[in-house]
């Protein structure tokens, strides 16, 4: 289980055609992909099960915890990114609430994502 960062911090400034933002990037792939959004409520749980294809959860608000293979939960919050592997074991839990993007397809490649901590 590898931990990145999209937040601010982890961006570059993009000023081209007049713009003025902030770009963190995700991953580039050639597979095709899903993209989901998931809502968990206060006290909500996606239960631990193996990932069908490589998997990358962007936390967008709140906060939870996040289990791979071991079974230590490690606290995420908005503004990380967890990635597992096909047929890696993984549980997200969350007491307050959170809402992540999730994306998966085969040959995810986070790389380009500032690590946060492996």
């Amino acid at each position: 289980m590898d931990f990145y960062r999209f937040d601010k911090k982890a961006g570059h400034s993009i000023t081209k055609f007049e713009s003025d933002f902030m770009m963190s990037r995700i991953l580039q792939t050639e597979n095709p992909l899903h993209i989901g959004a998931m809502h968990l409520e206060a006290g909500g749980k996606i239960g631990y099960h193996q990932a069908v294809v490589d998997q990358i959860m962007l936390i967008v608000s709140g906060e939870g915890e996040v289990c791979g293979t071991d079974k230590v939960f490690h606290h995420v919050k908005s503004g990380t990114a967890i990635f597992w592997e096909q047929d890696e074991w993984h549980e997200t839990q969350s007491e307050h609430g959170l809402m992540a993007i999730v994306i998966e397809g085969e040959e995810l490649n986070p790389s380009h994502m500032t690590l946060l901590k492996r």
